[in-house]
């Protein structure tokens, strides 16, 4: 199983690094005045992809954060739940 992850992960390589030789033609990135940004295509497609990754977990971040917050409580829970003695107040079953 292990080969076979890493020779998945050589093809993944591989083509993406023929995706990068393929595609070193100069583009320009426009913005808002006037300015522009010019590089080669892989580093722009680089750069968004980073960027769209980056924005993906900071828009995670307050889930996991909360996620963590409950866990944290139901694990309290279990624990106060587990050192308290069982009640032996309860009343026998009827008919008992």
């Amino acid at each position: 199983m292990r080969a076979l992850l890493w020779a998945s992960r050589i093809v993944i390589f591989l083509f993406l690094f023929a995706f990068a030789i393929k595609n070193t033609d100069p583009v320009s990135v426009r913005f808002f005045f006037d300015a522009a940004w010019q590089a080669p295509l892989v580093i722009v497609a680089l750069a968004f992809f980073a960027g769209g990754t980056v924005l993906g977990v900071l828009a995670l971040l307050g889930t996991v954060f909360g996620l963590r917050r409950e866990a944290a409580r139901l694990r309290r829970e279990l624990k106060q739940a587990q050192s308290a003695p069982p009640s032996v107040n309860q009343a026998p079953p009827p008919g008992a």
